[in-house]
């Protein structure tokens, strides 16, 4: 069973150890890091950051869970407000959960708290051009593709092209700025 919830500095150990199991499966879409990034104490400074970003209203962290256990990572980031409402999601499921629907359900959770919780208008994505899983994740969540960003990601010693994906609130009307429960 998928869950969702916000990634807590306890998750550190496990994130670390999902990481290196990990390496070469998310070399290919991750970008460099240093090596002290996937030990316990690279991962708590990366949480704490993260959720610093929380607090400022700036990123929503999340931690996907199987069967009650860290399987990966989903973030809202780069949450704007005013007159964009929008953000970026970015995710990744351990290897060991790939295809099996859990990165559908963790996107399909974290829109609800994106349009939800958040009340925004926009999320976006972006996948590498050869990145089809991910692309079908997208798709399966109703997001729809609208260009190619030419060498928009440094990934693996070099630069890679990317897809944009949008998906718009479901109280999208055109005309409101926040959903429809907030008006008035």
């Amino acid at each position: 069973m998928t869950g969702l919830r916000l990634v807590r500095l306890e998750d550190a150990e496990a994130l670390a150890a999902l990481y290196v199991d990990n390496h070469d499966h998310l070399r290919r879409w991750e970008p460099d890091r240093a090596p002290e990034y996937f030990t316990p104490e690279g991962q708590r400074d990366n949480v704490r950051a993260q959720l610093e970003g929380l607090a400022r209203g700036e990123r929503w962290p999340g931690a996907i869970l199987v069967d009650g256990q860290v399987a990966g990572c989903i973030t809202l980031n780069n949450i704007l407000r005013g007159p964009l409402r929008s953000c970026f999601v970015g995710y990744w499921v351990a290897r060991a959960h790939t295809g099996r629907g859990v990165a559908t359900e963790a996107l399909r959770q974290v829109l609800d708290v994106a349009f939800g919780e958040l009340r925004l208008h926009r999320v976006e994505a972006f996948t590498q051009v050869d990145n089809h899983a991910s692309q079908r994740v997208l798709e399966r969540n109703g997001f729809s593709p609208i260009g190619v960003a030419r060498r928009h990601i440094h990934v693996n010693g070099r630069w890679h092209d990317e897809r944009l994906f949008e998906r718009l609130a479901p109280w999208d009307d055109g005309i409101s700025l926040l959903p429809p429960a907030e008006l008035g």
